[in-house]
């Protein structure tokens, strides 16, 4: 595969489509319809997705974050990623997880620009070996965000405002008990999204779920 000039970050691959015949937009109502689907995201469908188990009930959504060269952005190394295009000789790191099969449900850029690799009907390869209150395999009862960017840079402004839009989109869908980094799920192994996540400007937007009565 020969590489491809990079997608500036607020440019949209040709291959995304949003789902509903509109185009994405921050001041419009966000909403999860009942397959899973976010209407006003880009859509690029990943391979790397299955069926989740049939008595699993969606109650966690995982926050990570991502960057392909890492510290680069704006380019389109992740969406090649999730979608198995990714060239291992266009970039040196890339070598190392080009046979990766992952990927992840949503994607937010730097600018905000929202994007859907896996509808959240579906059980996207994103969390890897974890465990969240003493249930493994978070894949199967998990919705998966990545964040472009890194641990020690500080996300943006209009990150936070989507990440917050879309969490309450999740919570009014489905019985989300809580919203965890990569690294609560896999600690040791992941320190996704890292110290730069201000956990406390999500928590002001988006409160923390009721306890179970």
């Amino acid at each position: 595969m020969s590489a491809q000039r990079p997608i500036p970050s607020r440019a949209v691959p040709a291959s995304a489509k949003p789902a509903a015949e509109t185009v994405p937009a921050r001041g419009r109502g966000l909403g999860v319809d009942a397959q899973g689907v976010v209407a006003l995201a880009y859509q690029i469908p990943s391979p790397n997705r299955d069926a989740r188990p049939a008595d699993a009930s969606i109650s966690l959504v995982v926050v990570h974050g991502i960057s392909l060269p890492p510290g680069d952005f704006g380019g389109d190394g992740i969406e090649r990623l999730f979608t198995n295009r990714l060239d291992p000789e266009a970039h040196p790191y890339y070598a190392t997880v080009a046979p990766l099969k992952v990927s992840t449900h949503f994607l937010i850029r730097r600018d905000g620009a929202l994007f859907q690799f896996v509808s959240c009907a579906d059980r996207a390869w994103h969390a890897g070996v974890s465990v969240w209150n003493g249930r493994r395999r978070c894949n199967d009862f998990s919705v998966g965000i990545e964040l472009e960017g890194t641990d020690e840079i500080p996300y943006t402004k209009a990150q936070y405002a989507m990440l917050s839009r879309l969490a309450k989109a999740l919570r009014q869908r489905y019985p989300i008990e809580d919203i965890v980094g990569h690294n609560d799920i896999a600690p040791g192994r992941k320190t996704d999204p890292g110290p730069a996540f201000d956990w406390a400007r999500l928590r002001r937007v988006v409160a923390p779920a009721p306890p179970p009565k």
